[in-house]
C-alpha cells in the first residue's frame, strides 16, 4: 500500500493538529490558544482590579460546590484507583504504551526519580509538616488532639491525602495520553482521548474544549503550587534573615523565580533543566540524611512504619468518607481541597509522566506510577512531619503556635526546634534554596506543557508564547496571592479543577472503547489501526462485520509470524 493511501502515514506526516501557518498565533491552535488566553487573562484583570470581591466571590462559590464535591470528587477519585488498579493487573495489563516490540526509553530507577521531582516537589514540601500539625490538633478520627494517638492518625490523613488515590488521578491521565500519542500515534495533548468517539474530527470543537478546560485547570494549578511555594520562601527568608512577610516580598520572590523559569524555557537548553533536577533529588536526599542524623530518629522510623500500617488498614473507609453527617469542615477543607488539586496539576504531570513512560506495559506504568511515588512520599511525609510530631509531644513544643499563625513557616520552625545552632541556618537555607529550584523546575515544565497543549502537541512550542504565557503565570500567580493568600489559592485551584473532572469521566470512556476495538481485533488476528476519517454513520461501517464493536477500526491483516515471533508476542495481541 502507498504511503498516500496509508491512514497511519498520513496523520503522522503532520503530527501537530491546528496549527496556524502564519501571523502572531504561528505554530499555535488559533481557537484554543485565543480562549484560553482570554479565559486566564480576565481572570487576572478581574482579581486585579476587584482584589477583595474575587477573594470572597471565589469563596463563595465554593461554599456553594462543597457539599457537591464532597462527595462527587470522592467516588471519582475512588473509581480511578480501583479502574487503574484493574489495568495494571486485569486483561489489558501487557498492553504496551508503544509498538509491541518497544522498550522503555528510561531506566527504571531514572523513570521513578522523574516520576516523583513531577509529582510534587513544591506541595509536599509545603505541607509534610504543616498538614500533620494542623490534623495533630483536630480531626474528626481521634477525640482527643494532642495526643500520641492523635499523632498516628495525623500521619494516617497525611499518607492519605498524599498516597494512592492522589496517585491514581497523575496515572491515569498519564496513561491515557501515553497510550494515544505512542500505541496510535495521535498528538500528545487531552483531546485524543476523544478520538475513540469523534474520529479526525476530534481536530475540531469538542477538542479545542477539552483542551481549554485542560490548560485553564493547569494554569490555576500551576498558579497555586507556586503561590503555596512563595508564600513558603518568604517565610523561610523571615526565619532565617528576619525579612518580614509581605505581599510586596511575596511579589519580588515570585518575579524572580518566573523569570529564572521562563528565561529557561527561551533557552531551551535541556541540560540546564536536567543539572537542576538533579540537585533537587540530591538535595532532598541531604534533607532525609539530616533529620536521620540530628532528629529522633528511633521515634521516626516507628511512627513512618506504624502510621504506614494505619493507613493501609484504613485506606478504603478513608477513600469512601464523605461527611454525610456534616460534623465538621475537614472533609472540604483537606479531602476537597487535595483532590482538586490533583486534579487540576493532573494535565501537567501527566504529560510529563507520559512522555518518560514510552514502552511500558500497563502492569509496569501502573505500579511503577502508583506504588514507588506514594512509598517515597510516606518517607519524606513521615520524618519531616513526626520530627515535628515529636517536637511537640515530648519536647518543648512551639510548633503548633506557629503553624496556627503561619502555615508557611512550618518547615523551618520545625528545624530551628532541633536547636542546632549554625548547622540548623545552614540547613534552613538549604531548603529555602531546595524550594526555589522545584519553584523553577515547576514553573518551567508547566509552562512548557501550557505551551505544547496549545500548539497541538508540538513539543517545541513558538518562543514568544512561552514567554507569554510566563509573564501570565506570574500574574496570576500574584494576583491570587494578594487576593487572599492560602484560603483564595484552595478555592481557586478547587473551582478551577471541577470543569476538568469532566474531561477525565470522557477520557475514562474513551480508553475502553479503544481496548475493546484493539482487543477485538486482536482475537480475529488483525491490528487495529488509526483511521484518518470518522466511520461513524457512514456506508462502511454499517457494512462492518461484526456491529458489537462500538468503535469500527480500519484494521490490516499481519502477516502470519514465524515461530520465534509468535513466542514473543504480546498475550493481549494473541488474543
Amino acid at each position: 500500500m502507498a504511503d498516500s493511501d496509508n491512514p497511519r502515514k498520513m496523520i503522522n506526516a503532520d503530527p501537530f493538529y491546528g496549527q496556524a501557518e502564519r501571523g502572531p498565533l504561528k505554530g499555535m491552535n488559533p481557537p484554543v490558544t485565543i480562549v484560553s488566553m482570554v479565559l486566564v487573562l480576565l481572570s487576572v484583570i478581574l482579581g486585579g482590579a476587584y482584589t477583595e470581591y474575587s477573594a470572597q466571590a471565589i469563596g463563595q462559590v465554593r461554599g456553594v460546590l462543597n457539599p457537591f464535591l464532597e462527595w462527587y470528587y470522592v467516588i471519582l477519585v475512588a473509581f480511578l484507583l480501583f479502574f487503574m488498579a484493574w489495568l495494571g493487573t486485569g486483561r489489558y495489563k501487557n498492553v504496551r504504551l508503544g509498538g509491541d516490540d518497544e522498550h522503555p526509553e528510561f531506566t527504571f530507577f531514572s523513570w521513578v526519580a522523574m516520576l516523583f521531582a513531577a509529582g510534587t516537589g513544591v506541595g509536599i514540601l509545603f505541607w509534610a509538616v504543616a498538614q500533620p500539625i494542623l490534623q495533630f490538633q483536630s480531626n474528626p478520627f481521634v477525640e482527643q488532639g494532642m495526643s500520641p494517638e492523635a499523632a498516628t492518625v495525623a500521619m494516617r490523613l497525611s499518607f492519605f491525602h498524599w498516597g494512592l488515590n492522589g496517585w491514581a488521578i497523575f496515572s491515569f491521565v498519564a496513561l491515557v495520553l501515553a497510550y494515544f500519542a505512542f500505541r496510535h500515534e495521535l498528538p500528545l495533548t487531552i483531546r485524543s482521548a476523544l478520538f475513540p468517539f469523534l474520529g479526525e474530527r476530534f481536530r475540531g470543537g469538542w477538542g479545542h474544549l477539552v483542551d481549554v478546560l485542560a490548560v485553564f485547570g493547569t494554569v490555576f494549578g500551576i498558579a497555586t503550587t507556586l503561590g503555596l511555594g512563595v508564600q513558603q520562601m518568604n517565610a523561610g527568608l523571615g526565619q532565617v534573615f528576619g525579612l518580614p512577610s509581605s505581599p510586596a516580598l511575596q511579589l519580588a520572590v515570585t518575579v524572580v523565580i518566573m523569570g529564572i523559569a521562563t528565561a529557561s524555557v527561551v533557552s531551551g537548553v535541556k541540560k540546564g533543566v536536567r543539572v537542576l533536577s538533579e540537585f533537587n533529588f540530591w538535595l532532598s536526599i541531604a534533607v532525609v540524611v539530616f533529620l536521620l542524623l540530628f532528629g529522633p530518629t528511633q521515634y521516626l522510623i516507628g511512627l513512618t512504619i506504624e502510621a504506614g500500617g494505619d493507613y493501609i488498614q484504613n485506606l478504603l473507609a478513608l477513600t469512601f468518607h464523605t461527611n454525610v453527617t456534616r460534623d465538621s469542615d475537614w472533609q472540604s477543607e483537606w479531602t476537597v481541597f487535595f483532590w482538586g488539586w490533583w486534579l487540576a496539576w493532573s494535565p501537567f504531570v501527566g504529560m510529563f509522566i507520559a512522555r518518560i513512560s514510552r514502552g511500558r506495559t500497563f502492569r509496569e506504568f501502573v505500579m511503577g506510577v502508583l506504588l514507588v511515588p506514594t512509598l517515597i512520599t510516606m518517607v519524606w511525609i513521615g520524618l519531616l512531619g513526626g520530627t515535628a510530631l515529636h517536637h511537640e509531644l515530648f519536647g518543648a513544643g512551639g510548633i503548633v503556635d506557629a503553624v496556627a499563625k503561619d502555615e508557611a513557616v512550618a518547615l523551618f520552625v520545625t528545624v530551628q526546634a532541633l536547636d542546632l545552632g549554625l548547622l540548623g541556618t545552614i540547613a534552613s537555607v538549604g531548603l529555602i534554596v531546595l524550594i526555589a529550584t522545584y519553584l523553577i523546575t515547576s514553573a518551567n515544565a508547566g509552562t512548557l506543557v501550557i505551551n505544547t497543549i496549545l500548539a497541538g502537541g508540538d513539543p517545541e512550542p513558538p518562543t514568544v508564547h512561552r514567554i507569554a504565557w510566563g509573564v501570565i503565570l506570574a500574574l496570576l500567580t500574584s494576583v491570587l496571592l494578594l487576593a487572599g493568600g492560602l484560603e483564595t489559592l484552595q478555592s481557586a485551584v478547587i473551582t478551577a479543577a471541577l470543569p476538568f473532572s469532566l474531561v477525565v469521566m470522557v477520557m475514562i470512556a474513551g480508553l475502553l472503547r479503544a481496548l475493546h476495538a484493539e482487543r477485538y481485533a486482536a482475537r480475529r488476528g488483525q491490528r487495529w489501526e488509526v483511521p484518518h476519517e470518522p466511520w461513524v454513520g457512514t456506508e462502511e461501517m454499517a457494512q462492518a462485520p461484526d456491529t458489537s464493536v462500538s468503535l469500527e477500526p480500519v484494521i490490516e491483516t499481519p502477516q502470519k509470524p514465524d515461530a520465534a515471533e509468535s513466542a514473543t508476542a504480546n498475550p493481549e495481541q494473541r488474543g
